[in-house]
């Protein structure tokens, strides 16, 4: 067997080896796939899993997601949430700058049900909003989700880790970027790859945080913030 048959296999063997896709998730799925484009931002089975896991580690109450797209990865964190002992909220609100991708979120947080009451769209730059709706929140984030432009990853990051509790997680998706990241000179236009190495390089030595990358899909970088 070929390596890509053998990849495609263990995919394959991975996603019947683990809780099966809720039918809501894989309805948001095919529509992406259907009316979209690039349509490999949508996380996806398996990491729509694994981000529900993680949140679920967390005890996640209040949970922030930079980058929405169709709202697979808003509907997977969502279905984490638990009311916070204390006040009662709980609630994920995401940040999208192309206004035109709305209509079509707000049609899958419908379908949800009671999962897609508790995700809160803003519509704008994250980098503007953040501050804006953190304080809206009015208490820590458990969870910070980054999956938006990868020029601006450490702008996000820097932005949002103030307002991370102490032992809260941020998750920054595509930290890999198809190998790109490994380049040493990627060319002075391709901004994206150098933003995420930039990223990168200061997250591996930022004290605050504890980190890992796992090499799933493009790269999933958990940070945890001391």
């Amino acid at each position: 067997m070929h390596y890509e048959e053998t990849a495609d296999a263990l995919d394959e063997y991975v996603l019947r080896h683990i809780d099966p896709e809720p039918e809501v998730l894989h309805r948001v799925q095919r529509l992406t796939h259907i009316r979209l484009t690039y349509t490999r931002m949508c996380s996806g089975h398996l990491q729509g899993r694994l981000l529900k896991m993680l949140c679920q580690l967390a005890q996640a109450h209040c949970i922030l997601e930079l980058g929405t797209f169709s709202g697979y990865s808003a509907l997977s964190m969502a279905e984490a949430l638990t009311p916070d002992p204390t006040t009662g909220r709980e609630a994920l609100h995401t940040i999208e700058v192309f206004d035109e991708l709305e209509d079509f979120i707000r049609e899958n947080m419908a379908s949800a049900g009671n999962i897609g009451e508790k995700v809160h769209l803003h519509l704008g730059d994250a980098l503007d909003l953040i501050p804006e709706v953190s304080r809206q929140m009015g208490q820590p984030w458990d969870v910070c989700f980054i999956d938006a432009d990868k020029r601006h990853y450490l702008e996000y990051y820097e932005a949002v880790l103030p307002y991370v509790r102490s032992g809260g997680m941020i998750l920054a998706d595509n930290t890999l970027w198809d190998g790109k990241v490994l380049d040493p000179e990627p060319k002075e236009s391709d901004l994206q790859t150098r933003g995420l190495q930039r990223f990168n390089d200061f997250v591996a030595t930022d004290p605050r945080v504890e980190k890992v990358i796992l090499p799933m899909r493009d790269g999933l970088t958990l940070i945890r913030k001391k």
